[in-house]
């Protein structure tokens, strides 16, 4: 039994980081009131970035590349996501159509890049990816210790982490009572002194720092590098995770590590005795299955925030 949770677990845990990441940008953006259906979009592009930055500059950087790559992933989503921004918060557009089209936009210049630049459908194969590694001291650590702690990749625990960074700022910061009070009743806010349209604009910027976050990571610890099937459906259950998780960091937290657990069992299943006669092709589709069954058993019971979707004009009622 130890043996196959130490099989199971880092790749669990593997799987669900950059759902857990991308998802948290989607609670900002939904907490704000600014439905994110770009999710996916924001991982596309944060995926493109981090390989196209790890090939270019792997010599410069050496084993620090990953590290710059996804920081720069991460202000590349930033910068992308102020066009749902702009629309929906500005413009006061249709937010699941500006998403839609993120998502379109993302793809496109994504995969029109790869063929300018590499003259081919896809990009060369990382040199520097992430690797994973053995937490010291932790690893030492009886029973557990193999289990959570040997052979992960750090990402995972980057992850985790910032879900209860996120949590506390949300939920124990001025500034996440203001946020949250924007995507409740974004009127009284205004009459309170608070800015509804800079802090949904706040909001939907994290949401795409998170979102290129993600993808850098899914890209340089899953694909190593960059298609138009890169990521194929990933930020939809980054948006389902936020809906299962109830609009919560923790919820959606654990909503990543239930999906992410979907994922890994094609992975996982040779050396698991009720998986291993379970035809592949079965496993290949549980986590979508999984995401479906999910959100039309629950999405019902779930309160989004009152105001989420909804654009505010000021002085209107």
């Amino acid at each position: 039994m130890l043996d196959i949770l130490q099989s199971i677990v880092p790749t669990v845990l593997f799987y669900s980081a950059p759902l857990i990441l991308t998802a948290l940008g989607g609670v900002f953006s939904e907490r704000s009131g600014v439905v994110n259906i770009g999710l996916e979009g924001l991982m596309v592009m944060g995926a493109f970035v981090g390989i196209v930055f790890n090939l270019t500059f792997a010599d410069v950087f050496g084993t620090w590349t990953p590290w710059v790559s996804i920081v720069v992933a991460m202000v590349i989503g930033g910068i992308f996501s102020i066009i749902h921004a702009v629309a929906s918060v500005t413009f006061h557009a249709n937010q699941v159509v500006s998403g839609v089209a993120i998502n379109m936009l993302a793809l496109g210049v994504g995969v029109y890049l790869t063929k300018v630049w590499y003259d081919k459908g896809q990009t060369d194969m990382v040199s520097q990816p992430f690797y994973t590694t053995d937490i010291a001291i932790l690893e030492k650590i009886p029973v557990i210790g193999p289990i959570f702690f040997q052979g992960v990749y750090v990402t995972s625990y980057l992850a985790i982490i910032l879900a209860f960074v996120a949590w506390y700022v949300l939920y124990k910061t001025p500034f996440g009572l203001r946020l949250r009070a924007v995507g409740e009743h974004p009127m009284a806010a205004d009459t309170n002194g608070i800015k509804v349209e800079r802090m949904r604009y706040v909001a939907v910027i994290l949401s795409g720092v998170l979102g290129g976050l993600g993808g850098s990571v899914f890209a340089l610890t899953i694909a190593s590098n960059f298609s138009s099937v890169t990521i194929v459906g990933q930020g939809f259950m980054a948006l389902a995770a936020v809906i299962f998780g109830k609009w919560h960091p923790l919820g959606a937290m654990g909503a990543a590590l239930f999906f992410g657990l979907a994922q890994s069992l094609s992975v996982v299943s040779s050396g698991v005795p009720f998986l291993e006669n379970v035809p592949q092709v079965l496993l290949l589709i549980a986590p979508y299955v999984l995401t479906i069954l999910a959100l039309a058993g629950f999405i019902g019971r779930a309160d989004a925030p009152r105001a989420n979707g909804v654009p505010y004009i000021k002085g209107s009622r």
